[in-house]
């Protein structure tokens, strides 16, 4: 008895990529909201501790600076994962590939 092979095509192994990417970015999504509720919420709570009032433990800087770059983090990875191009617009890597195989075509065909 012979044992089964699975052949993948390259669209199946392009949307299977897409999906782990994209199961991975909502995995770091969760726990970017969950560690920073605690995050937030600890130091809220130290600082009340050590005097602060509510509103100057909640608007301190200091409070929010690991879900700020952390959030700028997972903006990037959003960005990568959804394969959003703001300044350089969807067709721009299919230009610059189109470009550079025209120019090493012409540098070829000077030496013919």
């Amino acid at each position: 008895m012979k044992a089964s092979t699975v052949v993948k095509t390259d669209a199946q192994t392009n949307a299977e990529k897409k999906v782990k990417d994209l199961k991975g970015f909502y995995i770091h999504l969760t726990v970017y909201i969950l560690a920073n509720i605690f995050i937030v919420a600890m130091n809220v709570t130290i600082r009340i501790r050590e005097g602060e009032s509510l509103y100057e433990a909640v608007v301190n800087f200091g409070t929010f600076i690991i879900p700020f770059f952390w959030g700028v983090g997972l903006i990037f990875h959003a960005v990568k994962v959804f394969d959003y191009h703001p300044f350089l617009g969807k067709d721009w890597k299919a230009r610059q590939i189109n470009k550079y195989m025209e120019e090493d075509k012409r540098e070829f065909e000077k030496f013919r």
